[in-house]
């Protein structure tokens, strides 16, 4: 008699690299909504996601394509940027419970993903946060950005290559504090 090995061929997602689903299921099990983080190279998204038998649903969305309504016409790939995002979900799903979901992406202490976690905290999310995982208070306002660029001042090539974003919208990169602070207070604001 001959043995035969049975193959199970994987589910497509699985296949692509697109789905951990044994992940999935333990997030699932939590019976939560999932606060899915997702970043590009230029932006950030945050969705409150609730699960439904045909389909997950999407219950909140941030982008930071939606900070440029509270100020924040710069760089939207740091971490100011991410909190930002953070707390803008936070304060549209305000007392909602959820879980975080960062799907393949790798957890590192301090990282954008970890600002965003933060951020949606601080807005009102009901979300669990380990202080070691976010990043400092320093790194949310933008200080370690206008120290860079006060460090680079001098030399006006290099600061004009590295802030052109900045200066393109007639940013000061110096002021990055001060324009997080205002954005910060115009989405608490918001209702």
């Amino acid at each position: 008699m001959a043995n035969k090995k049975v193959f199970t061929v994987p589910y497509r997602r699985k296949q692509k690299g697109k789905t951990n689903y044994k992940t999935r299921m333990i997030l699932l099990k939590s019976k939560l909504p999932r606060l899915v983080v997702r970043k590009s190279n230029k932006h950030m998204m945050a969705q409150l996601v609730g699960y439904d038998e045909k389909g997950d649903k999407v219950l909140k969305v941030a982008h930071t394509k939606e900070l440029e309504k509270y100020g924040w016409e710069i760089n939207t790939r740091n971490i100011p940027a991410a909190y930002l995002v953070g707390l803008l979900i936070g304060v549209k799903s305000k007392g909602q419970e959820a879980i975080l979901d960062i799907g393949l992406q790798t957890p590192i202490k301090g990282s954008r993903i970890f600002a965003v976690l933060k951020g949606a905290a601080d807005g009102g999310m009901k979300i669990k946060v380990s202080k070691e995982e976010v990043p400092k208070d320093e790194r949310i306002s933008g200080k370690h950005i206008s120290g860079f660029a006060n460090h680079l001042k001098d030399d006006k090539h290099s600061f004009e290559k590295r802030f052109s974003g900045y200066l393109k919208h007639k940013k000061d990169p110096l002021k990055i504090e001060e324009y997080f602070e205002k954005a910060k207070e115009k989405i608490l604001s918001h209702k």
